[in-house]
């Protein structure tokens, strides 16, 4: 390893130690948040067992498991679409833009809206749900897209997605009509990003998909570097380009919709994430995808917290609150690449 590769790791490790640190900082503002306050001490007695009944109650039954869900949905929506970017070469790619947390969305809502009522839905089941409506969509779209001795094209890939993800949105409009009241109060908040599900039961659903799929990605950080040298030279390298796509896809495809049936339809995490990531890192998928992982769920934290906060008792879910903050730097992205 030569001194600049040195110096640059040192870099890039401490960005990485500075954004835990920000997430830290964040955790206990997010804590001192609500109808009852927990000062930060407060927060550190009860994590070691010295708090009241009452603050073990806030901390360890509401709010810790809302803060952990919030921070694993982020990562798992910014790996996605870290992934998304890297197999397309597409830097607008995101897995809501392509049509995939649109697919896991419908494939949640069809099951909801054949339960009486929303507490009834199995909890364990919903991710598996969104993954299925999420990997058909994906199935879809790659279908759509590829053309024999050409493959995919990343742009063919992005435009097909839009277009699904279009049809799924007026498809799901459709199926609210046949709700009931209490369900379409539900679906309203699930698709305006609202982080419905804030027990440790969620906690417990989504956390096998982070822990497993984000280490494999994560493996397979060559593999994307690669691809993003474009298919010729990945090509003449000896990568399997279709194959690896296809893998990586279902990965994408496995976080998204994991993430989106515990979140709702949380967009630009996926974009906002990765880019972040690789202004603060470079484009070195060993570094970009776990600081793209931090950002996501520092975005989405954040993104919680002020929604919490901002029209206290009620709150506006996160979905808005990042969708406030993503829309523009989507529109600062797409001026980018028009010049």
């Amino acid at each position: 390893m030569t001194n600049s590769q040195r110096k640059a790791m040192k870099k890039n490790l401490f960005i990485i130690g500075i954004l835990c640190l920000l997430i830290v900082i964040v955790f206990m503002i997010s804590m001192n948040t609500g109808f009852i306050r927990l000062s930060p001490l407060e927060v550190i007695q009860t994590l070691f067992g010295s708090g009241t009944e009452k603050q073990h109650l806030i901390l360890f039954e509401f709010r810790l498991p809302r803060i952990i869900i919030a921070v694993l949905v982020g990562m798992g929506l910014a790996v996605s679409g870290c992934v998304l970017q890297g197999i397309s070469q597409n830097a607008l790619a995101d897995p809501g833009i392509l049509g995939i947390n649109a697919g896991a969305g419908l494939a949640v809502m069809l099951f909801i809206s054949f339960f009486s009522s929303t507490t009834a839905v199995p909890v364990f089941l919903l991710p598996i749900l969104a993954f299925s409506g999420a990997g058909i969509t994906a199935i879809i779209i790659y279908a759509l897209s590829y053309k024999r001795n050409e493959g995919i094209s990343p742009m063919r890939l992005i435009l097909t997605g839009v277009a699904i993800a279009a049809g799924i949105s007026s498809a799901m409009i459709v199926l609210t009509l046949r709700l009931s009241p209490d369900n379409y109060q539900f679906v309203a908040n699930w698709l305006a990003g609202s982080i419905w599900g804030s027990n440790w039961k969620f906690v417990f659903s989504l956390l096998p998909w982070i822990v497993v799929l984000i280490p494999f990605i994560f493996s397979k950080a060559r593999v994307l570097n690669v691809l993003n040298l474009g298919d010729l030279t990945a090509t003449g390298l000896g990568a399997s380009i279709e194959k690896e796509r296809r893998v990586l896809l279902a990965a994408a495809v496995g976080l998204a919709g994991a993430s989106v049936s515990i979140s709702g339809g949380i967009g630009f995490v996926g974009l906002i994430g990765p880019h972040l990531a690789r202004q603060l890192v470079g484009s070195r998928h060993q570094y970009v995808i776990p600081t793209a992982a931090l950002t996501g769920g520092l975005l989405v934290l954040i993104a919680d917290t002020i929604g919490r906060w901002i029209l206290q008792p009620s709150e506006i879910p996160a979905g808005i609150v990042v969708a406030v903050i993503g829309a523009p730097y989507f529109l600062y992205l797409l001026s980018r690449i028009k010049d």
